[in-house]
């Protein structure tokens, strides 16, 4: 017993005549019937009874619709979501990010993959900074890691999905909290707290480079673990802290002012980054939304 000759059957016993049945399935009557025949020959009893009137099911026959039904629908969504998959509508997509910045982001291309594709499950993973994610990226640990990166490997693509610039975190009794734009060398004077300088943390990088382009060493007095802890700190008078645009905009803290910094050595940007050998059509359909989610507008979901 096969699929053809379940999915006859049951042509046959809905129009309960065998040259509409034939019609329907676009075959000829006398290879439907034969169809029936084998297949009442393999099961051992008849299941229809046939006149040059009438075709009507025998017992055994109405046994079998029911089954029949439940293997050729099984057929049909095992064929659908094979197809969902190679059309990128249904698939597992794992993300690692890495830094509260991205945190907006990611919260809100979850809630537009879930609305617009929801055959695609992401799995989310938090990374403390950016280099691991691209190395779990690379093991094949996750398929789209988000970050900053100084260096790409070359068997990676990336692109940019959030413009950012660098601004200084500063207690809102700071001389300088007032200012619209200032530069490290205003700040030759002040202490700084900092990320840990793991290796490929940007931060730190951009800290440490731009002092000394200015002429000075930045007086680091804390190390935070994370951004949150670094503005907690800011918040509670320690010194000022080197960070991102991105960052400022999701602040709540009415003692933290944000001022932006001229004079980067290199850009911040928030990229997207996979394998290029990935085909995955899933994997191609979350990229395709990463491009899509605004994070400019206020966030009222």
């Amino acid at each position: 017993m096969d699929i053809g000759q379940l999915k006859a059957f049951l042509a046959v016993a809905q129009e309960l005549h065998f040259g509409r049945a034939a019609l329907r399935l676009h075959i000829a009557q006398p290879p439907l019937s034969r169809i029936i025949k084998q297949l009442e020959t393999e099961l051992g009893t008849r299941l229809l009874d046939r006149n040059t009137r009438s075709v009507k099911l025998t017992p055994s026959g109405q046994a079998l619709i029911g089954p029949a039904t439940e293997v050729v629908e099984a057929l049909r969504r095992a064929e659908e979501a094979v197809r969902s998959v190679e059309n990128g509508e249904a698939g597992l997509v794992r993300i690692a990010f890495a830094g509260v910045s991205t945190h907006q982001l990611v919260a809100r291309l979850a809630r537009q993959v879930k609305s617009n594709r929801p055959g695609i499950q992401l799995e989310l993973s938090s990374q403390n900074f950016a280099l691991p994610a691209l190395k779990k990226l690379l093991q094949g640990e996750t398929d789209i890691a988000l970050g900053r990166w100084d260096v790409i490997p070359a068997e990676v693509a990336s692109r940019v999905v959030l413009q950012d610039s660098l601004v200084v975190a500063m207690p809102d009794t700071h001389p300088l909290a007032g200012a619209d734009r200032l530069t490290i060398a205003q700040l030759a004077g002040d202490s700084f707290i900092s990320l840990i300088p793991f290796e490929g943390a940007v931060l730190p990088d951009r800290l440490r480079r731009m002092a000394h382009d200015a002429g000075f060493l930045a007086d680091i007095v804390q190390v935070a673990p994370d951004t949150q802890t670094a503005l907690a700190l800011v918040s509670a008078e320690v010194g000022c802290h080197l960070t991102l645009a991105s960052v400022a905009a999701q602040a709540t803290d009415p003692h933290v002012v944000f001022v932006p910094l001229e004079g980067s050595t290199a850009d911040v940007h928030l990229r997207a980054a996979w394998r290029r050998s990935d085909s995955s059509a899933a994997l191609k359909a979350v990229l395709n939304e990463v491009g899509t989610v605004d994070v400019s507008r206020p966030d009222h979901d």
